[in-house]
């Protein structure tokens, strides 16, 4: 630390300004054939005032070792995390064999990336996600008729097809995707792909077992009720990236990165070792993920991103942003402790 923090204090007076700092950052997001990131100047200065604790337009060394233990030592050496989502039976074969969806694209194609990933990459955790509905679950159109609709539906359960949106009665009323039956619990459908590599000490996350209620990110329920492992899981490990790839792309995949990205974590989402259901929303689903400085890559570049050779700004601004936000939060707690003596 004590090296790195005389080697770009050039005017050799203590301290950092911004372009000490700006040419630290140049060194630090590259990949290793030795291509520079470049740090947008808004999110230079954004960053640079995360570690100026005191404000007085300075890094000093007390606050360079805390810039340093949580955020460059991350930066260098993260902890990855691997999450395959429903890479399932039915979404490759089965009763919702995604190649059918208007994007008719093939489930199988992420086989094969991923299990390279698998054979070639060090993870620090690998996890399976798998959709595992009862059999009268509500995202089921077979179902429909089982749960009164609300009268703000834009269709009528006799009128409904696969693929429509309807709403249920609830509080709050409970929008709603109909799809075939899928992935019920215990039945091929609902198995991992038989050519997909599955890992002893991988752990699985089940997802989509209340019948009352949809889940497609991997973290919650879509009603955002009740959590799944995963939290608990990444916790545990001290995880700070999540490659999250499988299917569908603009479906259970998308909706577990931006929750990924709303927890917290840098997020890498793998564009090719994803298929989806409807390009448009695939679309939406990538700009959706960059927007909130997550990043997308080809499993080409996973293996020198998890060992920190390939080190992306946008997933360094994104850590900067979440140690200001919990910076504030202390704050905030101190100032309201303060304030109650």
């Amino acid at each position: 630390m004590d090296a790195c923090y005389q080697a770009f204090d050039k005017d050799g007076d203590g301290f950092l300004n911004i372009e000490e700092f700006k040419l630290l950052t140049r060194a630090l997001f590259r990949n290793d054939t030795g291509k520079i990131y470049r740090l947008e100047d808004q999110q230079l200065k954004d960053t640079f005032n995360v570690f100026d604790l005191n404000g007085d337009s300075h890094i000093d060394k007390e606050e360079f070792a805390f810039c340093w233990n949580h955020w460059i030592k991350v930066i260098v050496r993260p902890i990855s995390a691997f999450l395959i989502v429903d890479v399932q039976n039915d979404f490759i074969s089965g009763t919702l064999n995604i190649s059918n969806c208007s994007a008719q694209q093939n489930g199988l194609d992420v086989i094969e990336p991923i299990n390279k990933l698998l054979d070639t990459v060090k993870f620090d955790a690998v996890f399976y996600s798998l959709d595992w509905h009862p059999s009268d679950h509500v995202s089921f159109i077979e179902n429909i008729g089982e749960r009164e609709l609300d009268p703000s539906s834009p269709v009528t359960a006799e009128n409904a097809q696969t693929y429509d949106t309807v709403i249920f009665c609830g509080s709050p009323p409970q929008k709603q995707r109909l799809w075939p039956r899928h992935c019920v619990q215990d039945t091929w459908g609902s198995e991992l792909h038989k050519d997909l590599k599955v890992f002893d000490n991988a752990t699985k996350v089940y997802k989509g077992t209340n019948p009352d209620v949809d889940s497609y990110s991997v973290f919650w329920d879509n009603k955002k009720m009740t959590d799944t492992t995963l939290c608990a899981q990444l916790r545990m490990r001290n995880a700070t990236d999540i490659y999250i790839c499988g299917l569908a792309y603009d479906v259970c995949v998308g909706a577990t990165a931006v929750d990924a990205l709303a927890i917290g974590y840098r997020t890498i989402l793998l564009d090719d070792c994803s298929r989806g259901v409807d390009l448009t929303d695939i679309e939406k689903t990538k700009n959706t993920v960059i927007t909130n400085n997550g990043v997308i890559v080809n499993s080409s570049q996973v293996k020198a991103m998890v060992e920190g050779r390939d080190r992306r700004p946008e997933l360094g601004y994104k850590l900067a942003m979440e140690l200001k936000a919990t910076l504030n939060e202390r704050r905030n707690s101190n100032q309201a402790s303060f304030s109650a003596t």
